[in-house]
């Protein structure tokens, strides 16, 4: 089993060795070590090392096998492909429009119900299969992003790293802001006495960082638009909850969530490079009818 890339060399590498194009795509230095090594590098179809310099409209070929990947083979058992809606998708990645109560992922090998398992069954006529890179938990909707091959499921985890790939999320909370927008800022860690919560300035709390402003506002309800500066467990719904704006919903942080029918949160705009690419997109996934209704 292999994967095969081949990538036309665009200008801004032109005179460019094949090391620098490696690293340009974001290959991290151990794929890039395996490449070189087992001489799966080809120009023009011409066997090629890192030094060779390509130009401008050069073909760069590279054949990457399972042992360069610690998930080399996608396992998720296929489930039924009914009411999947892809929003993007390309050789490489797809966006998919998640809906809210369904689990992102299966937590056990021969687990179904969850969007990739849904998905497995999606891909299952292209021969293509679904791989994990960005999670959304079981309440949320919206743009979720797979991987379609182990290729580029690196390169998709350092964009995301580096805030190349940008996430921003509606929510109908509740109270009213004093403040049309601003910035949470307070470190996040493990709840000192509830293992399934984070919470704000614990013993082992990292830095976090959410942008809000607000979209509409009601006596006692507001819908925010928030973006993701760091992605700590459960960011949005912590913040928010901790400076006295919990989601609605929420069954972990908001005390009234059995007076709303689902936890208000949605991931509205996906904004990515693509791999091996210069290419910026924007996937937009519509409001649920629910957040419609309440507007």
């Amino acid at each position: 089993m292999h994967w095969t890339k081949t990538i036309t060399i665009s200008t801004d590498l032109n005179q460019a060795t094949v090391r620098t194009c490696l690293q340009t795509w974001l290959l991290p230095k151990r794929i890039q070590g395996q490449l070189r090594q087992g001489r799966r590098l080809w120009v023009n179809q011409v066997p090629a090392s890192v030094a060779t310099v390509v130009q401008t409209g050069d073909a760069l070929t590279m054949q990457f096998i399972p042992t360069d990947f610690r998930t080399p083979i996608s396992s998720y058992q296929p489930d039924s492909a009914t009411g999947i809606e892809i929003l993007y998708q390309n050789q490489d990645l797809l966006v998919v429009n998640k809906p809210a109560g369904v689990k992102a992922h299966p937590n056990q090998p021969a687990e179904v119900g969850s969007i990739l398992n849904h998905l497995a069954a999606f891909l299952q006529p292209t021969g293509q299969a679904p791989y994990m890179v960005h999670r959304l938990d079981q309440q949320t909707s919206g743009a979720m992003l797979v991987a379609l091959n182990p290729v580029v499921v690196p390169i998709l985890d350092r964009l995301i790293s580096s805030k190349q790939i940008h996430r921003t999320y509606y929510a109908w909370v509740w109270g009213q802001f004093t403040t049309a927008s601003g910035q949470f800022n307070d470190p996040i860690g493990h709840h000192p006495t509830d293992k399934r919560k984070r919470w704000i300035n614990t013993v082992d709390a990292q830095s976090a960082l959410t942008d809000y402003q607000v979209i509409r506002q009601t006596a006692d309800q507001a819908l925010v638009k928030l973006d993701l500066q760091t992605g700590r467990t459960h960011q949005l719904r912590v913040h928010l909850a901790a400076n006295g704006h919990p989601i609605m919903g929420d069954p972990l942080y908001d005390p009234r969530a059995a007076t709303v029918p689902r936890l208000m949160l949605h991931a509205v705009q996906l904004h990515l490079q693509l791999p091996f690419s210069t290419d910026l997109i924007t996937v937009k996934a519509p409001l649920p009818e629910n957040f419609q209704l309440m507007t």
